[in-house]
């Protein structure tokens, strides 16, 4: 399995060079037994790691399971990971097994396994050296056959050697250690993930879909992140739900942020191949995104033509086709194709609209808009909260393409 194919599969979107290595290290650790520590910071997609390594091993079809260690109570934290007797303590009504006898033949991630006690890790290091375990309250020594795949967000050999942490313990664990970065530290993946995150709940709120100014892009690249991707998630969701206007200023931006999170913060570390190379699915979502605005905006062409603002002959070019330019996006070595999306000679995607067109055409957005923009300012005199209201969009918006297209004279 290639690198691209596992990141679509477990729907991992980036090409930073320091993500690209933790998925490698996961896919060639994979197939051995070894004992495996993913190290990163609270949110960075630990757990996807984990799920990678049980999938591509031998033990794929054995049980899985993900045990949040700091989650766990201290006083019954034995009894749920190695199982008790009946009697063994106060409620224990009957013998439980716990979760290494259960998932025997499989593979357990213990995450945030820095929280775990002194006790439990003596008990831990038996299974990871032996195979043997010992239930609470019990003397008989059961065996157990299940790799160990840990998680931490802590500096465990800090821990160890303060003895916070049994040093032992943290070398036995530490066989192949895999370190995931940061979401500050992946520079351009933070704009292809935020797009990502956008689409998804555009979909699932059926609204339009978040769009960034330039402005708001370099605040999002330049914020420290210390939620990582669950925070980005998040933020998204938000201004998914909450914000009227689809397009994002920097001060809109900074409202959902920290005071302390927008701070410059350098993004150095990734380099000018690494922002600029994309996959094929890095491009797929940047397209899906665009595609998406460009439906939005054929929604007001389509209304205008239905006010007869529009000619046969433009409705006869737009009831076929809608051309998208994606001159900006970087090549691949592969070829890129979906049953909705194709590349003609031009480097322009075609999105069929009518399965059966009886012949190509094809269509400026631009040029359409343009006049559009430039009947509603006529017809309104030059009142751009009126046309804005006509045209659909925000009066924001509205300015910004009137300078584009170089409308001021049209203004009252």
């Amino acid at each position: 399995m290639t690198l691209q194919e596992v990141k679509n599969r477990f729907d991992i979107v980036g090409n930073s060079q320091a993500l690209n290595l933790a998925i490698e290290t996961a896919m060639k650790v994979a197939p051995t037994e070894m004992t495996v520590l993913i190290q990163g910071e609270s949110g960075v997609g630990k757990e996807s790691f984990s799920k990678i390594i049980h999938q591509l091993s031998n033990r794929k079809h054995g049980p899985f399971i993900a045990i949040n260690c700091g989650a766990l109570p201290e006083g019954t934290i034995n009894s749920e990971l190695f199982g008790h007797e009946k009697g063994s303590f106060t409620g224990a009504s009957e013998a439980r097994k716990g979760y290494f006898e259960t998932v025997s033949g499989g593979t357990i991630f213990l995450d945030e396994i820095g929280e775990l006690p002194s006790d439990t890790q003596a008990r831990l290091l038996r299974i990871l050296e032996s195979g043997e375990f010992i239930k609470v309250g019990s003397s008989k020594p059961l065996h157990t056959d299940v790799r160990v795949v840990a998680a931490t967000n802590k500096d465990l050999y800090l821990l160890s050697s303060k003895g916070k942490f049994r040093e032992d313990l943290y070398y036995r664990l530490s066989t192949v250690p895999i370190r995931v970065p940061a979401l500050r530290e992946r520079g351009n993946d933070i704009h292809l993930l935020f797009r990502k995150f956008a689409t998804m709940f555009s979909e699932k709120y059926k609204n339009e879909i978040l769009q960034l100014e330039p402005e708001a892009i370099q605040v999002l690249l330049n914020c420290k992140w210390e939620g990582n991707v669950r925070q980005l998630k998040n933020i998204v969701e938000q201004m998914s739900v909450l914000e009227t206007n689809r397009e994002i200023s920097s001060e809109v931006m900074r409202k959902y942020l920290p005071q302390e999170s927008y701070l410059p913060v350098t993004t150095s570390g990734a380099s000018h191949t690494e922002s600029s190379a994309m996959t094929e699915r890095d491009i797929f979502y940047k397209i899906l995104f665009d595609v998406k605005n460009d439906l939005h905006e054929l929604k007001n062409v389509v209304s205008s033509m239905l006010q007869g603002n529009l000619s046969p002959d433009m409705y006869a070019a737009n009831k076929n086709f809608v051309t998208a330019e994606v001159n900006n996006y970087p090549q691949t070595g592969g070829n890129f194709t979906s049953n909705f999306i194709r590349n003609n000679p031009k480097n322009e995607t075609i999105i069929h609209i009518d399965e059966t067109p009886k012949e190509e055409v094809k269509l400026s957005l631009e040029d359409q808009e343009k006049e559009i923009i430039k009947r509603a300012l006529l017809k309104h005199k030059g009142r751009r909260n009126r046309a804005a209201r006509e045209l659909g969009i925000s009066e924001r918006t509205l300015y910004r393409k009137i300078k584009n297209y170089g409308f001021e004279d049209l203004e009252a």
